[in-house]
């Protein structure tokens, strides 16, 4: 079976695209091959920092390898925190103090509506491909639910009544700009293996 490395150590990432793979590959985590070390996210686009990371693995290792990066962009603060999603609260901060960030910056507003988006950068044998997922939907006003990570707790996507923390991971795979995109990914594994 063929095996890509997952640029990422972040365990709930991971478990999200395991499952949409559903063993069409195996996938294998930075930890798990052994790669440490800061991998650079100096872009400016999230398709700048999906390529920077994917080359940092394929430079280390030269197996074929795939990114991410995801960036909230919420129109009320034109477009941010977008591809500083993950450290919009400062360079070590926690997914709570992003949260918090976002909900202190967002009081008052009447215009919640963010999406977030995500692009995945394979490479094969060297060469990069792009493929992209979004969703649209709305900052909330306070947290709802225990499931997910990041912003899920106040993002609510357009034609729903919860947020994504508080979808079960099947159906937030389905509709969420990661699962979009890997879905994309998934289709093209499909038509090589």
């Amino acid at each position: 079976m063929k095996t890509l490395i997952f640029a990422t150590n972040n365990s709930h990432k991971l478990q999200e695209v395991n499952t949409m793979l559903d063993g069409l590959v195996t996938v294998r985590s930075l930890k798990e091959m052994g790669l440490d070390g800061d991998i650079p996210e100096t872009a400016d686009t999230l398709e700048g920092n999906a390529l920077q990371k994917a080359t940092w693995v394929w430079e280390r290792c030269h197996q074929d390898c795939f990114a991410d990066d995801t960036g909230l962009e919420v129109e009320a603060l034109g477009g941010r925190p977008g591809v500083y999603s993950a450290r919009y609260a400062g360079e070590h901060c926690s997914f709570d103090d992003n949260v918090n960030k976002m909900l202190r910056e967002m009081e008052g507003q009447s215009n919640r509506k963010a999406c977030f988006r995500t692009v995945v950068c394979l490479i094969e044998q060297g060469v990069p491909r792009y493929f992209e997922g979004r969703v649209d939907g709305q900052i909330l006003t306070e947290r709802y639910g225990e499931q997910g990570f990041g912003y899920d707790p106040i993002f609510m996507p357009d034609r729903f009544a919860v947020s994504f923390a508080e979808m079960p991971l099947e159906v937030k795979n389905r509709i969420s700009h990661r699962g979009r995109a890997i879905a994309q990914l998934v289709e093209y594994l499909k038509q090589q293996y």
